[in-house]
């Protein structure tokens, strides 16, 4: 008994020491990395002040929130903002063109920086895949004015579009493209690629840059071709970035390209670019109604987190990849 006893007493007397140790290895570890901390934490606070702070003033969706007065002074109105939008004549066509265009984006728009990046590993010529990386790179960087400008002139009825497809003989007159709600989505679509496709590859061609270099030696004994290197080497090495990247897409399938969306539309398409955030920027903001749109706002955050949860459920399913 005195020798448990002498023991206990022992670990005691050990155990404040153990946890200083720790606590001064931790210390140590981190006076080691001040300058990634500094970092990290600079970060962390531009996030909460940006991001976790002003989500206190979702409350002005249930409220009848004006600028004259205060978030507290607000009348409450509960859900009569969410209401009036879920009965407004305007919802079946904005959900149909957001939803519709999103979709079709998912569907074109991320496999092809897949397949661009594929190809793109596969030059063996240094200088062309700069070149060609610089090229596709180069309209991220244009602003929506700029581009949308470009378009509308390449569109117009004297634009260069037009001249093309007249003397290949594709069409007998000019078309005016911006005009014609039918052409509106592809429009937006097509400049949507345009814009992105080379800066969308990069993260893929980080994936393929760290694919271990012996897989390959391994599949060119085997007798492997290039096509067959990247649908059995190439693919499944990066399937968690892609899968993670999807998850990510279908999260945001309501969220439109607001800037592009705004510098392409006009009162002759606005029966195809009507979407949920030009919706919010001119039936809410425009008008001041600002509780309205936070409600439409917050409506389009949950349907979000819903798709999120969903995706990311999903794919652990399926292929054991998950944010979460």
């Amino acid at each position: 008994m005195s020798a448990d006893l002498s023991y206990e007493l022992s670990a005691k007397q050990q155990l404040p020491v153990s946890r200083k140790d720790k606590a001064l290895k931790l210390v140590r570890k981190l006076a080691g990395q001040k300058y990634l901390q500094v970092m990290a934490l600079l970060g962390v606070a531009w996030m909460v002040i940006f991001n976790y702070i002003p989500m206190y003033s979702v409350i002005i969706a249930f409220k009848n929130y004006n600028i004259i007065h205060s978030v507290h002074d607000a009348p409450w109105v509960g859900l009569d903002n969410f209401r009036e939008f879920l009965d407004d004549d305007e919802l079946p066509g904005v959900i149909w063109n957001t939803v519709g265009m999103s979709v079709i984006k998912l569907a074109i728009s991320f496999p092809l920086p897949i397949i661009f990046a594929l190809f793109l590993n596969e030059l063996r010529s240094l200088k062309l895949k700069k070149m060609v990386q610089t090229i596709s790179y180069l309209p991220h960087f244009l602003s929506w004015v700029i581009l949308g400008g470009i378009l509308t002139t390449w569109l117009a009825d004297v634009g260069i579009i037009n001249h093309l497809l007249m003397a290949l003989g594709f069409i007998d007159e000019p078309i005016s493209y911006l005009a014609e709600p039918s052409y509106f989505w592809s429009i937006v679509i097509t400049s949507d690629i345009w814009k992105e496709l080379g800066w969308s590859a990069i993260i893929y061609l980080a994936a393929i840059a760290g694919v271990s270099p012996e897989m390959y030696e391994a599949a060119t004994i085997d007798g492997a071709g290039r096509f067959q290197k990247m649908w059995f080497v190439t693919l499944p090495s990066i399937n968690g970035t892609i899968t993670i990247l999807f998850i990510l897409a279908v999260s945001g399938i309501l969220n439109s390209n607001f800037d592009q969306i705004l510098v392409l539309r006009n009162s002759l398409n606005e029966s195809a670019s009507n979407v949920i955030d030009v919706y919010v920027y001119q039936t809410g903001i425009l008008s001041s109604r600002y509780s309205y749109s936070a409600a439409v706002g917050l409506i389009k955050s949950v349907i979000a987190l819903l798709l999120l949860l969903t995706a990311n459920q999903v794919s652990r399913k399926l292929n054991d990849t998950s944010l979460f």
